[in-house]
């Protein structure tokens, strides 16, 4: 293995795992100072960030250790620190030494990538990887790019207290998700104080004392500004200098090495994967794929990835999950679609929790009720997700999950709502009717 950087890669060090930990930090908080209960009267107190960072790194640095550099020692591969280029086909230079080999598999992740806006290298702006880093809480804060990176680390520094301006240059936030969803989110994101503008272009970046973006409106040009500007608008490959050029290694307009299911590129030798690739980007896919990569590499077994039903999860408060086609996406695959829209209101466990916002939407095939999709706005979405998940994998139909058992007061009975919303008026139910 060489590694010219951090071992452990995006998700350790600068990705899942400190992201999570700071925005489940920022969620206590928020509750603390929000409590939905009578009688029980709770309050928040000041914000030490660099107390809470601090805890992070431990967190990170224990975690690395014990998920990668032991297990380097455990496995007994070696380890070269350093840089690698292909020079042909079928060599790598290392810090000028040559090493050949009869499998490669390329594995560098992505980084932060910003839009060409005008004067924005000049400003000084937070990324994904450095938002993590501060120590010291803005006063407020741009947030350019409202998809999942965008939404996290927004909604981080607005339940931690901060005012925070999301700007997104398509029609919605949430932007991949069902429409449904995206207005729920963005309703709840402005009751907590945050503004919200979609459809908007950012051209021009500066920064004095404060930072300003001027966007381009449909009502003409706008100007907001904060103290701290964050560009979350998605990551691109790190294949700046390996040479893949000159290894027969094909890359798409975005610098991302195009594998085919198997993960194997167009030169033989060469297998890649993770977010270096183009497939989606969450960690549990780059595991799946370089687990294939390297048996296929050197087993020549042909396993291949299977796509179809990979859920994802945006970590905002409340949780977005989902898994299969949207509405739209059914239609345009050939489908008839017939959906329901179950507001989490209608669940027992919400209404305990005094926590409401979300939804559930399910999709499915008219002829048969093949469930086709499920997508969620709720606390807890990215765990009750799972079933939809193994719903998709054996076909089941939406009468098939109203049939099945869900526990009573917990918000898997969200989906047995939902799929039963297909038939009946779950208002007019009694609370756990089958």
């Amino acid at each position: 293995m060489i590694e010219r950087g951090t071992l452990g890669g995006t998700c350790v060090n600068i990705g899942c795992v400190p992201s999570k930990a700071l925005l489940r930090a920022a969620e206590h908080y928020h509750r603390a100072g929000h409590s939905p209960f009578a009688g029980v009267d709770t309050s928040a107190g000041k914000v030490d960030l660099a107390a809470l960072v601090a805890q992070k790194d431990e967190l990170v640095a224990a975690l690395r250790k014990e998920k990668y550099q032991d297990l380097v020692e455990l496995y007994g591969f070696d380890l070269i620190p350093g840089e690698a280029t292909f020079v042909d086909p079928e060599t790598l230079a290392v810090d000028g030494s040559r090493l050949r080999a009869r499998r490669y598999l390329i594995a560098t992740g992505a980084s932060p990538w910003a839009p060409p806006i005008e004067g924005l290298d000049r400003v000084g702006y937070l990324t994904s990887t450095s938002a993590l880093e501060l120590t010291t809480l803005p006063e407020d804060l741009i947030v350019v790019g409202a998809n999942a990176i965008g939404l996290e680390l927004g909604q981080l520094f607005l339940h931690l207290g901060a005012k925070v301006t999301f700007v997104e240059v398509l029609d919605r936030i949430a932007p991949f998700e069902e429409p449904e969803i995206s207005q729920a989110l963005t309703d709840h994101l402005v009751a907590l104080g945050a503004e919200v503008f979609t459809g908007v272009k950012p051209i021009r970046a500066e920064k004095s004392d404060r930072c300003r973006l001027t966007l381009d409106t449909p009502d003409g040009t706008r100007t907001v500004e904060a103290e701290q500007l964050l560009v979350a608008t998605g990551r691109r490959a790190r294949t700046s200098g390996l040479g893949l050029d000159v290894a027969g290694v094909e890359v798409d307009s975005r610098g991302h090495v195009v594998v085919d299911d198997t993960m194997a590129t167009s030169n033989p030798r060469v297998f890649a994967a993770g977010d270096v690739t183009t497939l989606p980007q969450f960690v549990y896919v780059a595991a799946l794929s370089g687990n294939l990569a390297a048996e296929n590499a050197l087993r020549g077994t042909g396993r291949r990835i299977d796509l179809r039903t990979m859920p994802r999860v945006t970590f905002t408060t409340p949780q977005i999950a989902s898994v299969g086609l949207t509405e739209a996406q059914a239609r345009e695959a050939g489908h008839r679609p017939v959906t329901s829209v179950l507001p989490i209101g209608a669940v027992p466990r919400a209404l305990v929790d005094h926590d409401t916002t979300g939804l559930v939407k399910l999709v499915a095939e008219e002829a048969d009720g093949r469930l086709l999709g499920a997508h969620i706005l709720a606390e807890g979405a990215g765990d009750v997700i799972q079933a939809a998940v193994m719903a998709l994998r054996y076909r089941a139909t939406v009468d098939e999950i109203a049939d099945t058992f869900h526990p009573y007061l917990t918000m898997a009975e969200a989906l047995k709502l939902a799929a039963q919303s297909f038939r009946k008026d779950v208002g007019q139910l009694s609370c756990c009717a089958a």
